[in-house]
Formats: C-alpha cells, sequence, structure tokens
C-alpha cells in the first residue's frame, strides 16, 4: 500500500524531474560550448539534468521505504504561517530591490521569511537577517556588481 507520504514524493519527484528535463531540452536548444568557453546553453542544460537525477532520486527514495513519522507528517495540516511569510519575503523583497535597495530587500525578506519558523525568535531572525544581508552585499554588490543599487532611496 502506498501512503499519503510516499505518493506526495512521487509526485514531487516526478515534477522536479519533468522541470529538469524541460530545462535541459531547452538549453540543449542553444550554444552549450566547452567547459572553458561556455556557451548560454551550458548551464541550463547541466542544472536540467542535475535537477533530473535529483527528481529520480526523490521519486527512487520514496520506494525504499517511510516510516510511521511519514505518515503522521502527511495527515497534519500545513502550516500556514510559514507558507504566508515566505510568499510575504519574496513579495518583500521584489518590492524593496526595485525601491529601497540591496541592503533593504535582502534584510526584509530573510527576516519575514524566517519569521516564518515558529521556534525562531524576532532576535534571532534579526541576527539571521543582518548575517544574509551582509554576505549578499558582499557576494552579489561587491563580487558579481549586480546591478541593484546597494541603498536606492
Amino acid at each position: 500500500m502506498v501512503t499519503l507520504s510516499r505518493r506526495a514524493d512521487y509526485y514531487a519527484g516526478g515534477l522536479v524531474m519533468l522541470l529538469g528535463a524541460g530545462a535541459a531540452y531547452t538549453g540543449s536548444r542553444y550554444e552549450i560550448g566547452t567547459l572553458t568557453k561556455m556557451g548560454p546553453g551550458f548551464f541550463p542544460t547541466v542544472l536540467g539534468f542535475l535537477m533530473a537525477l535529483i527528481g529520480v532520486l526523490i521519486a527512487g527514495a520514496a520506494s525504499i521505504g517511510g516510516t510511521a513519522e511519514n505518515t503522521h507528517a502527511a495527515s497534519a495540516p500545513p502550516d500556514w504561517r510559514g507558507w504566508i511569510c515566505i510568499i510575504a519575503g519574496a513579495g518583500l523583497f521584489i518590492l524593496f530591490a526595485a525601491h529601497g535597495g540591496l541592503l533593504l530587500a535582502t534584510l526584509s525578506c530573510v527576516f519575514v521569511a524566517a519569521m516564518g519558523d515558529r521556534t525562531n525568535t524576532w532576535k534571532q531572525a534579526l541576527t539571521l537577517a543582518i548575517g544574509v544581508t551582509a554576505f549578499g552585499v558582499i557576494v552579489f554588490a561587491y563580487g558579481l556588481k549586480v546591478q541593484i543599487p546597494i541603498v536606492g532611496f
């Protein structure tokens, strides 16, 4: 008998596999190039193949076996707080990246998304947000020269 949890793993693995195959197919229609001189199709093709492989692994793990914990987790209601905080965090990033800059966008996104976890306190969420923001500004603004201003006011 296939439990609800295992069925969800099969569907998730199939979806990841399908998305990966689609990305690999679309990427292969562009010039792939070589490892030393990558073309525009190289990254989506490789990423697509990796996603398809991960999809196979997810679906395969569902057939290996499940525990009683997995069947119990499938019957639990969804945690709406987590969903709402993650979606709101992404929305805040989009809003503030356009009008407030990378610093405010990243800080607000990570803070709100971290508050979706019921075990986090606001101090832990703020500490995480500051750390990720500092790392993000260093990597994306200074390292990769992304075209979002650090402060956009």
